[in-house]
This record gives C-alpha cells, sequence and structure tokens, in this order.
C-alpha cells in the first residue's frame, strides 16, 4: 500500500535519509535544516510517500513571491496580471521504490496543494536534460511542457530545462487534477491507468 501524505518535523531523518541515498553528494546537515524550514514555512508544502511501512519517496512544492523586477509602467502592468505561480523545488524517492508510479503520485499531490492551498494557476520546475526517465514522467504523463533553458544551473555545470504546466483554476470540492481526496491519501485515477498500476497498488 502506498499512502501520500503531509510531511510533519518528525519525519525528517527519514525524509532526509532517503534524500541522501537519491543525492548522494549532498550535506547531511543542510539537507537536514532544509527539510525542517521547508515543512515549517507557509509558503512551502512537503509531502511523502510510505511503503511498507518506511518513508521511500518526497516532493517539495511552493508558491513563488512575485519579484518587482519591471522597469516601466507597461511591464509592470504585463506583470500584475502574470499567473500565480507555484514551483517543484524538489522530488526524490527511493532507488528501490522505483517505477511503481509514486512519483507521479508525489507530483499529483503538490499540484493538487499549490492550486488548493495557494491558489496557483501554473506550476515550474527544473530538469536535467540527462534524466531521461524524468523527462518521461513530466511531459508523458503528468502534462509539462518545454519552456526554455538555463545555462550551468546545476552545480556541476550541466543546463536545466525549465518546463511548466497550467493547472486548473480552485475546486471547493477538491477534484482537481484527476484527484479524490479521503483519509489524507491522494489518488489519481488517470496516472493509475497510464501507469497500468491498478493491478498492483493499493492506493489509501
Amino acid at each position: 500500500m502506498v499512502c501520500i501524505r503531509k510531511a510533519t518535523l518528525a519525519d525528517i531523518p527519514e525524509i532526509a535519509a532517503c534524500d541522501l541515498v537519491c543525492f548522494p553528494s549532498e550535506d547531511p546537515g543542510v539537507c537536514f535544516s532544509f527539510f525542517n524550514d521547508s515543512i515549517l514555512s507557509p509558503l512551502i508544502v512537503v509531502y511523502v510517500a510510505e511503503y511498507g511501512g518506511r518513508i521511500v519517496g518526497y516532493v517539495v512544492s511552493m508558491m513563488l513571491e512575485k519579484k518587482p523586477e519591471e522597469e516601466d509602467e507597461e511591464e509592470e502592468a504585463a506583470a500584475a496580471e502574470e499567473d500565480i505561480q507555484g514551483y517543484i523545488d524538489y522530488l526524490g524517492v527511493h532507488p528501490t521504490c522505483r517505477k511503481l508510479g509514486i512519483a507521479a503520485k508525489l507530483m499529483d499531490a503538490a499540484q493538487n496543494a499549490l492550486v488548493q492551498e495557494y491558489g496557483c494557476e501554473c506550476v515550474f520546475l527544473h530538469v536535467r536534460p540527462s534524466n531521461h526517465a524524468a523527462i518521461n514522467l513530466y511531459t508523458k504523463v503528468l502534462g509539462y511542457k518545454f519552456h526554455y533553458t538555463e545555462a550551468e544551473f546545476y552545480d556541476d555545470g550541466e543546463d536545466a530545462y525549465v518546463m511548466k504546466k497550467q493547472l486548473p483554476g480552485k475546486q471547493p470540492d477538491h477534484l482537481v487534477l484527476g484527484f479524490r481526496h479521503g483519509g489524507g491519501c491522494f489518488w489519481s485515477e488517470s496516472n493509475a491507468e497510464l501507469l497500468g498500476l491498478l493491478d498492483r497498488l493499493e492506493i489509501c
């Protein structure tokens, strides 16, 4: 059974341990502080995936605050009409639990939170051009589109694809992005069908 739920401070050691398996080059102290600050922030939502009684994945999403970068009235007016933007900051699934649809379920939960809690109308993320599995997930399963390339985004000098997805408007019944909500966990019917998981996974 895979359960997707909001993270708590008590989850941080397990989240950090999972993150360091997914991204072994990260500093453990920085990692722990990052997740602690993220869970406490009013502009950030952290979800975890539990499978087999342990945390095997996580996603960090946030609402982006607009920056006053415009230099004239015309640009300021255009900026005022921009969508309320969300951002997927981190996504990780333990290597032993990949290809089970967990990443898609975490992304669905994050997108739903961006809509319901912050009213976000679109969401962005960065992905390495070399990460073909992630690109397939974002484009073929989740409906993200290529936006532009950001040069030398990563610490090792690799570029990043910036991807964008339009989100539906806020729904009072929480039925957004194909979700049915109940018991603190999320089930995405469309993604489950795409991944052929209904026969293999029970989603609470």
